[in-house]
């Protein structure tokens, strides 16, 4: 009787070292059955609080909690067996102070069982993702357009659009490496600046609407599947499950009403 080989899930020290190795692919989730598919090909998943715009129908991240990222992470996790899982850190869960972000970060760990949390801010997280790392849980990093900032911002603006900033972001890239965060994601950032960024510091880069030449790339796996009927510009659409969806439920509507969809004793017979 032969022993099945046992499924590894990556780690965070793994997805670190393929900087300059090997492109890293990334996709969000939010469900089990759609972690299902999409652990097969990513090497992390991110459980982003995304999914208050795409699940719940918020207008921005701002809202969402702990308890749901805890439960949308709980379900991911449940359905995927290699892919690392990295829960995102809601507003206002992290920001007050280090304390307050290890009591919260191990909270998530301890009830998903994921890998690694991910919080947004550069310079001013510095202090809180040392903190967390020296303390057994893994950070990944968000600049640029931190959409939990959304407020302050003005909006979902690109940034580095006026290369005099350019210095800012290079700096945040630099404080949060060296704090210890595993990898760095980079949205909404200008291409030149976002492959700047990739060369200067030693951790990988994950680039959303930034450059090709990061490390690896992370979409929204709805907007790319066809299910936002407004995506970012940035965004290739892959599929067209929205316009599948629709005509599924009108083929289904139809039969209803002309009283053809098959019964039970059909279908079981």
């Amino acid at each position: 009787m032969s022993a099945q080989k046992q499924i590894r899930r990556i780690t965070a020290p793994q997805i670190a070292k393929r900087k300059g190795v090997e492109p890293i692919v990334s996709l969000t989730s939010y469900h089990a059955h759609t972690a299902a598919i999409v652990d097969k090909y990513a090497d992390f998943i991110l459980v982003g609080d995304s999914l208050g715009m795409v699940m719940h129908g918020m207008e921005s991240t701002v809202g969402v909690s702990l308890d749901l990222m805890i439960m949308h992470g709980k379900a991911v996790v449940r359905g995927t067996q290699r892919a690392l899982v990295v829960v995102d850190m809601p507003f206002g869960t992290y920001e007050e102070s280090p304390a307050e972000a290890f009591r919260n970060a191990a909270r998530v760990m301890k009830e998903t069982q994921c890998g690694a949390v991910k919080l947004e801010g550069g310079r001013r997280m510095a202090e809180t993702i040392r903190f967390l790392t020296e303390r057994g849980i893994p950070v990944m990093a968000h600049i640029g357009l931190t959409p939990q900032s959304v407020n302050v911002m003005g909006g979902f603006k690109t940034q580095g659009r006026e290369e005099e900033t350019w210095s800012i972001h290079e700096e945040d890239a630099k404080v949060v490496a060296e704090a210890g965060a595993f990898a760095l994601v980079l949205e909404g950032m200008v291409e030149p600046l976002a492959a700047k960024i990739t060369k200067q510091i030693p951790i990988p880069t994950i680039g959303i609407g930034a450059s090709a030449e990061c490390d690896g790339q992370i979409l929204v796996l709805e907007d790319m599947l066809g299910l936002n009927p407004t995506p970012p510009k940035f965004v290739k659409v892959y599929g067209n499950l929205g316009g599948q969806i629709e005509a599924a439920v009108k083929s289904y509507a139809d039969e209803v009403k002309d009283r053809s969809f098959p019964t039970e004793e059909q279908v079981y017979r």
